[in-house]
């Protein structure tokens, strides 16, 4: 067996599809398509893009025998050729595919029941589609709310179909469940329009995506960075894909890498973690990555060290860290924003954070700026062409230079809605076209800056406290001992409140822990002029939303239904009260 060859050899389309079963058609013509491999990176299975159309043709005609045109239909997102072929079965029978997350490896069952219990009531699901072993899991979730379940493959549909009609240029795509509140999942509405937008924009405007390109990738595909990055656009660009699912990745993250030099990928993506990860576990294997030319950034803040680690440590694999791409996206938007410059690197800004509370803006460091009191932003580049962004003030005005506010964007690239069963779509934009998006950052040399979002942002005092400034000085802190940081606001017995800063922490030595509480709640007080209280938890322990993200909500309130083994003295702890705002 062979993965599928970078050379397409028909004529090179760059994305001006207006559906996703139009840019299916066109590349099932060419040689490329979507390569599997296990955990050693040994390829499993390949799905070429002409086999993908037979097989999800078929499926579709099936489908659309039984269910009605837009009906909305789970699918348990494994990175499998069978997802493949069901969600665009969905496009070609005019349903509407809901990717679903894959339980978490260290999850709780009776968690991800729960959650998929919502979620499908949420998008009032007419089926849901899952292999086998998924089944098992989720068949409590969904038997008390009677949602069939049926095989992915398309085991339990009828053998005869009828002629599936595709969607069209006017219909939609998919709902995304964004990392909301698992209680109120979110389902962002997307159209071929803004699918179809958003890919164009991000081949011709921000990676500038030619025939000679080759993908990998181990993101997930529930989320928007793993399925219109990874999936979609690659297809409106006729582009082959290497995959590893993200459970292989945790294993082994080289062997993301070690696709990359074998298949010589010009293309990937990551959160920082991710090449945080895979400096930490390389083991000197021998590897050729000077075929990069885009090691994407985003799903999350940037994080300067990460990548300066992994260029430290891959230089010598042929890695130019001019390729890193730090990125900004949301899946309102159906995935790309604003993009670094390509050949250039990390554009970096360093800040004093101490002057960044108490006046709101990102004031430069200077040799006067206290210790402890700096940070470096990286820039995510400017705005594709085919959006507009301003960033404006709590009274709506539009802030200058270094004034931080909130992130509003404006783009046909942005979803019609979120969509909840029994009630109307919910625009996401004004009637100006306007969204927003939830937020917050600053424009520095005409690129934008991200600073955090605006609801975990902490009000200390009359001061502005982001958490990432906490957690970022937690990890440097603790060096080698903290794979993860977390930080939020409670509210305490006294009506007040106070932040509270969760660890990962690997050591279990009780010196070495006592030491680390010391050092970091000395440092962060230090940085933010404000008391926090440390506490140290198990390493993969925090929370984590489907693109990776740390979900500091869900760790505020798993902290608060006491969840987390303490390592603070009992009369020191936070009473689990509501949460109250600084004075």
């Amino acid at each position: 067996m062979q993965p599928s060859t970078t050379d397409s050899g028909v004529t090179h389309r760059q994305g001006d599809f207006a559906t996703l079963t139009e840019a299916l058609d066109y590349a099932a013509a060419g040689a490329c398509g979507l390569n599997f491999y296990g955990t050693d990176a040994t390829l499993t299975e390949t799905l070429s893009y002409a086999e993908l159309r037979t097989r999800a043709i078929n499926l579709a005609g099936r489908l659309a025998a039984v269910y009605p045109r837009h009906a909305r239909i789970g699918l348990i997102a494994e990175t499998t050729p069978e997802f493949m072929v069901a969600f665009m079965a969905c496009q070609y029978a005019g349903l509407v595919p809901a990717p679903l997350t894959v339980q978490a490896a260290f999850g709780r069952r009776e968690v991800y029941e729960w959650q998929m219990s919502r979620t499908a009531q949420t998008a009032d699901l007419a089926a849901v589609m899952a292999t086998d072993e998924v089944a098992e899991v989720l068949r409590n979730a969904l038997t008390e709310i009677d949602i069939p379940l049926i095989a992915i493959c398309g085991r339990d549909l009828p053998e005869t179909g009828v002629v599936p009609v595709p969607h069209g240029k006017d219909d939609p795509a998919y709902i995304q469940f964004s990392s909301g509140s698992t209680s109120a999942p979110k389902g962002i509405y997307a159209t071929q329009k803004s699918v179809s937008a958003n890919c164009h924009a991000i081949i011709n405007e921000a990676l500038h995506m030619t025939a000679e390109d080759r993908c990998v990738s181990w993101l997930p595909l529930y989320h928007d960075m793993g399925l219109v990055g990874f999936f979609m656009v690659p297809l409106y660009n006729q582009t082959t894909v290497d995959y590893i699912s993200p459970t292989s990745f945790a294993r082994r993250p080289i062997s993301w890498l070690k696709l990359v030099s074998e298949n010589r990928g010009t293309i990937f993506y990551s959160p920082s973690f991710g090449y945080d990860l895979c400096a930490r576990r390389y083991r000197g294997e021998t590897l050729d990555l000077s075929s990069l030319r885009v090691a994407g950034i985003g799903g999350d803040m940037v994080r300067e060290d990460a990548l300066v680690k992994f260029t430290d440590i891959f230089a010598q694999s042929g890695f130019d860290g001019r390729a890193f791409v730090p990125s900004y996206g949301l899946a309102e938007s159906t995935l790309g924003v604003a993009f670094a410059p390509l050949d250039t690197g990390m554009k970096r800004d360093l800040v004093d954070t101490g002057r960044m509370q108490t006046s709101g803006r990102a004031v430069p460091a200077t040799a006067q700026t206290r210790p402890g009191q700096t940070r470096c932003f990286v820039s995510c580049g400017r705005p594709l062409p085919s959006f507009e962004m301003r960033i404006v003030d709590t009274d709506g005005r539009e802030t200058q230079g270094r004034d931080i506010g909130r992130i509003m964007i404006k783009s046909p690239s942005i979803a019609d809605g979120y969509f909840r069963a029994g009630e109307a779509l919910q625009p996401l934009a004004d009637a100006d076209g306007w969204m927003e998006t939830g937020d917050l950052g600053y424009w520095f040399e005409g690129e934008v800056v991200i600073t955090g979002r605006s609801k975990d942002l902490i009000l200390w005092n009359g001061r502005n406290i982001w958490p990432q400034d906490i957690e970022w000085v937690a990890q440097n802190t603790g060096g080698k001992n903290i794979s993860g940081a977390g930080a939020f606001e409670v509210g305490d017995a006294d009506g007040g409140s106070r932040i509270i800063l969760l660890a990962e922490c690997w050591s279990r030595d009780e010196t070495v822990r006592a030491q680390l509480i010391r050092d970091i709640s000395a440092a962060t007080r230090a940085t933010t002029g404000a008391p926090v209280s440390v506490e140290l938890v198990g390493v993969r322990s925090l929370p984590m939303t489907s693109s990776g993200k740390l979900s500091r909500a869900a760790a505020r309130a798993r902290y608060l239904a006491g969840d987390y083994a303490s390592s603070t003295p009992a009369d020191e702890r936070v009473t689990a009260t509501a949460p109250a705002r600084g004075a």
